[in-house]
């Protein structure tokens, strides 16, 4: 039922983002909500009120694809959001979520060696809650607050919300929040049964009203490819590209590889490098 829940405020919080304009529904009298009308979804769907009501207060189950794919029509959601409307409609496999249990994941040693291997560019190893399961230097080195600490005790959302340094070391700390925020959603719809997950937007709830509001905005983003940027304090500003490679074999496990898409952004690394290097001889 958690699960029926969670597709009822995804439903919601999409519909309160679509116009009548945008629908083509005529926008007659004083609206009270912002967006659709729970009847005008329906309508638009091909549903009964009755049935789409169900569905946003929790209590349909098992929606046909027919149906979900209306409603993806009728709110307009793009590629992410879709995959994420379905995954929330579809319960889990135990099989998977056994897979993901409250212990932490072991990275294989082949890709241990991999993340050696492109010690010139900062690349890490990522499980579907955000930690870091492993990480090559330079990846540590391009966090300050890593350095020194093992890589299986790591967490990109508790560093972003919970760690005061990180707001000076993203120029675009709102962007980051966001895309962090929306992967975690995404990738909680994927792994329900997942303990550790749960706790951890449990803990980010807590202790983050920025992290509480935008969890309540039901945004989803997938972690693909994108640029990130980062004010070093020892190395001033480095503007990185980064690609996120699923790792087969191993369930929720990705490896995030960062690489300089220009001549400044290579001389940053370098001496980010050269740092940590340095460090490590200290």
């Amino acid at each position: 039922m958690k699960q029926a829940r969670e597709l009822g405020r995804f439903l919601h919080s999409r519909r309160s983002h679509v116009s009548p304009q945008v629908a083509g529904v005529p926008a007659l009298g004083r609206r009270r909500v912002p967006g659709l009308r729970r009847e005008e979804v329906a309508e638009l769907a091909g549903v009964s009120t009755v049935y789409y009501t169900r569905l946003e207060q929790g209590r349909a189950t098992n929606p046909s694809d027919s149906v979900l794919e209306a409603l993806a029509r009728v709110l307009r959601l793009d590629a992410t959001e879709r995959a994420h409307l379905y995954a929330l409609a579809r319960q889990p496999q135990h099989r998977a979520a056994e897979s993901l249990s409250s212990e932490a994941q072991l990275v294989r040693p082949d890709v241990r060696r991999l993340l050696d291997a492109v010690g010139a560019v900062p690349a890490y190893v990522l499980d579907s809650s955000m930690d870091i399961l492993a990480a090559n230097d330079l990846a540590l080195a391009l966090v300050p607050g890593f350095v020194g600490v093992p890589a299986g005790t790591l967490n990109i959302a508790r560093h972003i919300f919970l760690d005061t340094t990180a707001r000076s070391l993203y120029p675009h700390w709102e962007q980051v929040a966001r895309q962090t925020v929306g992967f975690l959603r995404f990738s909680a719809a994927r792994h329900a049964h997942h303990s550790r997950l749960g706790h951890l937007v449990a803990e980010l709830s807590d202790l983050s009203p920025e992290f509480r509001g935008l969890w309540a905005a039901q945004e989803v983003r997938e972690k693909t490819h994108g640029t990130k940027s980062f004010d070093h304090p020892v190395v001033g500003r480095i503007d990185l590209t980064y690609e996120t490679l699923a790792l087969p074999g191993d369930e929720g496990q990705s490896l995030v590889i960062f690489t300089a898409p220009c001549s400044t952004a290579e001389t940053a690394l370098k001496l980010l490098g050269s740092w940590a290097a340095t460090s490590a001889r200290q």
